[in-house]
């Protein structure tokens, strides 16, 4: 069975910084896109970052240039480094798996709280 373990969130002061982490069982995390999404209360699900299985990156208009998304395929993890934290960055954060081949399965973490203060 495939599993998505997250780790890295916490509470930080503005302007600091966090590093997510996800690590992937099973043998299908190179043949994946890996993303990161978060849900603030109320709001919907958005699309923070992802990273295709050749390295090409994706970010969110409010976290670019702050947020770096990266992926180790010797680790079957992704990260995702968040410098600069604003106060509205705060929500739960969820890895996401998607694999390009059939059987193209979706998987999520079970999430991670990430708190920034004022």
């Amino acid at each position: 069975q495939v599993q998505l373990v997250e780790s890295g969130g916490g509470l930080v002061q503005a302007g600091g910084s966090l590093r997510l982490s996800c690590a992937v069982s099973g043998s299908i995390f190179s043949v994946s896109v890996m993303g990161w999404y978060r849900q603030a209360p109320g709001n919907q699900r958005e699309l923070v970052a992802s990273v295709s299985t050749g390295g090409t990156t994706n970010y969110a208009d409010s976290v670019k240039g702050r947020f770096t998304i990266s992926r180790d395929n010797a680790k079957n993890t992704v990260y995702l480094q968040m410098n600069s934290l604003k106060p509205e960055d705060t929500a739960v954060y969820y890895c996401q798996l998607r694999m390009v081949v059939w059987p193209k399965n979706n998987y999520w973490g079970q999430g991670t709280q990430v708190t920034v203060s004022s």
